[in-house]
This record gives C-alpha cells, structure tokens and sequence, in this order.
C-alpha cells in the first residue's frame, strides 16, 4: 500500500508559516495514524482483488453461509465509492453497518468489531481514506443474496438484537499492553468476526468467544487459552512469530483468509502492538472444544511399499498414498517430515492435520497456500483443485482418498473426509439453513395473517 509519508507532507511543510506547519505536521500524523489502522483492520484484504493490484476498489466475493458477499468500492470516488461521505455517515457505516444512504450493511463487513473503535481513531481512518487514499471509478458487482436474506431493512432488526455499539473502555485493573491488546483484538483486528462460533441468527456467541468457527471453504480455529483445544500453550514469542510469519514450526501455518491476513495486516504491526494482542490472547477465557491436543498428532512414515512395482494403471490398492506420491511427496517428503528449513511443513504435529475440523486440510489441497511476509518471505504451495489446463487437477474421490490417507498416517485417526465433503468444501463451504427456516417463518405468518383476517371477516358477516 504506496501512500505519501510524513516526510514528503513535512518536506512541503516546510514552505508554510509556523502555525500552518504545525497543521500540516498534525494532518501527517492524523493520516499515518489513519493507514496504520486500515492496516490493523485488514481493510486490504476483504476490498481489493488482484493480490491488493488495486486497493480498496472493491468486487472480492466473499463466501458466507448465506450467498456470496461482494466487498465495496472504499476509495474516495465519488461516484462508486465513499467520496461523498460525511464523518458522520463513514462512522455510522463502521460502528452501525448503515450505509450513507440509509441502506443497512451485511455484518460480513465486520461493523459489530469496528464499533469499538474510539472517535479519534475513527476520524483518523475518514482522514486518511479521503485525502491519501486515490478515488478509483470502479463499480462493482451488487450483492444479490436469495429471498429473504436480500432484504436489507431485515438487518435493522438484527442489530437491535445482537449489535453491541459500545465504544472501546480501558479496564484500570489491567495493564496498558493488555488494554491495548484488547482492543485490537475485540476492534480493528476483529478477530472475534471469524474465530467465534455463531448461532442460528448467524450472530456471535459470545460465550464461545474466540472457540473456532468455519468461514467459508476454511475453518477459524479455537484460539482461546485452551491448552489442548486452543493455543493456551503456545509462548508469546510464538503468538507473535505467527502473527509476522503465519508459520510456527509443528505447530501451525497460515492460509486462506489468514493467510491475506497476515500478509496484508498482521505483519506490518509494531512489535508493541503484536506482543499486546499475544498478552491479551493468553486471559482469553479456555473454550474446551477437543479431547486431543491439535499440535500433537500423526508421526511420520509411508506406504510406498504398498505400490511399488506395480502396474499404475492396474492396480488400485492404496489409492491415497498413490496420490500422496505423486502429487506431495516432492515437497512434504515422503514421510510427510518436510523440509529441514520449514518451508514445506511436516504433516505430523501440523494443527491442519490434528484438528477433528477437516475443512482447512481439504481447502489447502484445493485451494493451495499463498501468503508473503517480509519475515517468511513468499509461500506458495498449488492448488489441486481446479487449476486450469492442469493435468494433477483432483476430484471429489481423489481429494478425500488423499486426505483420510494424509488424516491416518499423519494426523488424528479416525477422522475420515467423504466426497461430499469436499464438495461442499469445493462450492465455498456450508451454508445456513437460516434461508430455509426464514422462509418458513415468513411462510407460517402469511398463512396466520390470512387466517386471521378471515376469522374477522367471517365474524363479521355472522353478524
């Protein structure tokens, strides 16, 4: 993200009288302030494709368990954009969801976390996406989600059950790291958004904060203080060598949605700040949600005797360590212990492989891993999926084979991936029956209307 710096603003500054000076040095602080807090909010990741090629102009599908979800054009463009925002209505937009029309906004655009965030910080966010950010005319798709999800006044209701718009206060009792970790975490990171489980009104459960949830094709895992189920074991160092790499040697790597952000967010926090999130991380109350610890499971070794000499074509035994051989073993090694400088992982201790949740193992065979720090450098592993014109595309079969084969040699036992799995896996992940049931819903109180206006009516012709 390439905008102008405090040096260039006070370089020009320079030029102006001492109290203009002292202006433009607070607007340069104001607007340092302001990127510093996109950053921290990921609003990169979610509101630009191409790799961030153009930021903030929005058109990113994001899945959700409702429909497909396109991200906004956040640029001061006045015609496709929030170039005609007021402060007022770009506050309203972050803490209430309600766009400066008046139209309410899908909490995919996690509103209910930026609602914490303080007046100052909220003006130093207006500040800088109006005045450093480039206006772009770019529209993008309308999010058309199915009947009665598409009616966005319906969101109004939700929020008056479930929006929390309590602005961020420090707790006296706890230390300034911890406050500020707090609020990172509960704010502009809003972690809570993707890690905590939500209900059958898709609304957070607050008291499964942070315990794990699916977003997508990809699973949030438990974050809690939880030794077994959690990270509860993890050092600080190691909370923060995660959050600036996305890769703890036999513990995790990141992909996907955490992948974009760590690359577009976590990493270019301060250390302060980073030590912070990992302080208040480790009082999050432990959510138990496993009875093996994560990080633990699998051991190394292989069945290549199982094949060896045969016929590719003719036989068909061990189908999952054929295709464990061909498509990973270049890589992972063939006892899936990986390379000696982590940058392939092992695929025993490996929390992918550990996790009784086996959507991130399918979603990285179908989807690959991309993700780049400054730290980690670039990692990139190939999509088995659907890459086009690709001769090792897997299907459905294939991707479970590989993964129960990939589960019992490496990872938790007696976890098994079916093919339709993955196919759920493959069409974005699973979606809620919450259009169902509201459509019902609708559907009974049309039928209780209509009945009860006709008791009238018959009551009344009786008379």
């Amino acid at each position: 993200m390439k905008t102008f710096t405090h040096s260039l603003l006070l370089s020009a500054a320079v030029l102006l009288s001492p109290l203009a000076l002292a202006q433009a040095s607070n607007d340069a602080e104001t607007l340092a302030k302001g990127e510093y807090l996109a950053i921290a909010s990921d609003c990169t990741a979610c509101h630009s494709q191409e790799h961030a090629a153009k930021p903030f102009t929005g058109g990113k599908a994001i899945s959700s368990p409702v429909g497909t979800i396109f991200a906004t054009n956040i640029t001061p463009s006045k015609a496709f954009g929030i170039g005609n925002y007021t402060e007022e209505q770009f506050a309203n937009a972050l803490r209430k969801g309600i766009a400066a029309d008046g139209s309410h906004l899908y909490p995919a655009m996690p509103y209910t976390a930026y609602a914490k965030l303080t007046d100052e910080d909220i003006h130093a966010l207006y500040s800088y996406f109006m005045n450093a950010v480039k206006p772009v005319d770019q529209p993008v798709p309308e999010t058309e989600l199915p009947f009665p999800m598409n009616l966005r006044f319906s969101m109004a209701f939700w929020n008056a059950l479930f929006l929390d718009d309590t602005v961020h206060q420090d707790d006296p009792e706890q230390s300034e790291s911890w406050n500020r970790g707090r609020y990172l975490v509960e704010g502009p990171t809003h972690c809570a958004t993707c890690h905590t489980p939500r209900g059958l009104l898709m609304q957070e459960q607050g008291d499964q904060f942070l315990a794990g949830a699916q977003v997508g094709p990809w699973y949030a895992p438990n974050i809690t203080s939880d030794k077994v189920s959690g990270i509860g074991s993890w050092s600080k160092a190691e909370v923060v060598q995660y959050l600036k790499t996305g890769h703890v040697e036999g513990k995790a790597q990141a992909a996907g949605s955490m992948a974009e952000a760590i690359s577009y967010s976590f990493q270019h926090l301060s250390d302060g700040d980073l030590n912070a999130i990992a302080d208040y991380l480790a009082t999050v109350p432990a959510v138990n949600t496993a009875s093996d610890n994560r990080f633990n499971q699998g051991e190394p070794g292989n069945k290549l005797a199982a094949f060896r000499g045969k016929d590719f074509h003719e036989d068909t035994s061990a189908p999952g360590a054929r295709l464990y051989s061909g498509s990973c073993a270049s890589c992972h090694g063939y006892n899936a212990q990986g390379t000696e400088d982590g940058y392939y992982p092992s695929l025993f201790h490996n929390s992918v492989t550990g996790e009784a949740n086996t959507s991130n193992l399918i979603a990285t065979i179908l989807y690959g891993v991309d993700r780049e720090t400054e730290a980690g450098g670039h990692v990139f592993m190939p999509p088995f999926g659907d890459q086009p014109n690709a001769l090792n595309n897997l299907d459905n079969q294939q991707v479970a084979q590989l993964s129960n084969y990939i589960l019992d040699m490496h990872g938790l036992k007696g976890t098994q991936v079916t093919p339709e799995q993955v196919a759920e896996i493959r069409a974005g992940g699973a979606q809620s029956p919450l259009i169902q049931y509201a459509r019902v819903g609708m559907g009974v109180g049309v039928v209780v209307v209509l009945f009860a206006i006709g008791l009238l009516w018959h009551r009344k012709r009786k008379k």
